[in-house]
């Protein structure tokens, strides 16, 4: 079978998917194996001379089925699932035409909370079984029509889902090749962390030892452990002040 697309709309749409779509409900309804369907994607000011004309309706609408009927007997009107299989049409039959209006649909899509793809997926359905004698004209023949439409289109999506892989991402914990990831350092951050920690651990060491910056105190110190525990300096009025050590420049008392 086969199904054309013009895209006249100037939205972008999926087209692919609509054609395999099409087909699929044509050949899912046992319809003639060769037979042909015309789509076609319109703006709103087309679709709206094509609704005011062939409807006699205003405004725009989101689909319109054109049926080619004279090429079938009359009481091939209705519901058929073998519509276009007569042995007296042994050429390629065509179904007729399909039009849709992304704009409207877009504007559906919002209200049904789908895309704008997912909405015009299920316009063509919805034009391709007007094409076969579906309607939606009374609540019996609506319930038939719509039950058909979203059965179709449930195990289409199915189908489609289980023949196309989806690209898997990586991760956001995950680093890239060129990238390292932000919880690891690299080799050159790490020397530099540990150089970094060496540095400072030396210079806290010379810090708190005194006969680092005075190098007498360490004779001091020999001098006084030989000499006994000092005498204390506490007097009448409490603890005695001393001078500040040597190279104590900030602090008043020791």
């Amino acid at each position: 079978m086969s199904v054309e697309i013009n895209n006249e709309s100037g939205m972008a749409a999926d087209e692919d998917a609509l054609r395999e779509l099409a087909q699929y409900v044509i050949g899912q309804m046992e319809t003639h194996p060769l037979a042909d369907l015309s789509m076609l994607l319109v703006d709103e000011a087309h679709m709206t001379n094509l609704h005011e004309k062939w409807m006699d309706e205003p405004g725009p609408t989101d689909v319109l089925s054109f049926p080619m009927d004279e090429l079938r007997p009359h009481s091939m009107a209705g519901p058929n699932r073998s519509r276009g299989r007569e042995s007296d049409e042994p050429e390629p039959v065509l179904l007729g035409d399909v039009v849709l209006c992304p704009q409207v649909a877009a504007v559906q899509a919002k209200q049904h909370g789908q895309s704008t793809q997912a909405e015009l997926e299920l316009l063509t359905v919805h034009g391709v079984l007007h094409l076969l004698g579906y309607d939606h004209a009374d609540p019996e023949e609506e319930a038939e029509m719509f039950g058909l439409q979203n059965e179709l289109l449930r195990d289409w999506r199915r189908e489609s889902s289980g023949r196309a892989p989806t690209a898997t991402a990586p991760g956001a914990t995950e680093p890239t090749a060129t990238e390292p990831s932000a919880t690891e350092p690299t080799a050159a951050e790490s020397t530099a962390a540990e150089l970094s920690a060496a540095e400072l651990s030396a210079a806290e060491s010379a810090s708190t030892d005194p006969a680092a910056d005075d190098p007498g105190a360490e004779d001091q110190a020999a001098d006084d452990k030989a000499a006994g525990p000092p005498a204390s300096k506490e007097g009448p009025e409490g603890p005695a002040l001393c001078p500040p050590p040597p190279g104590c420049w900030s602090s008043p008392s020791c």
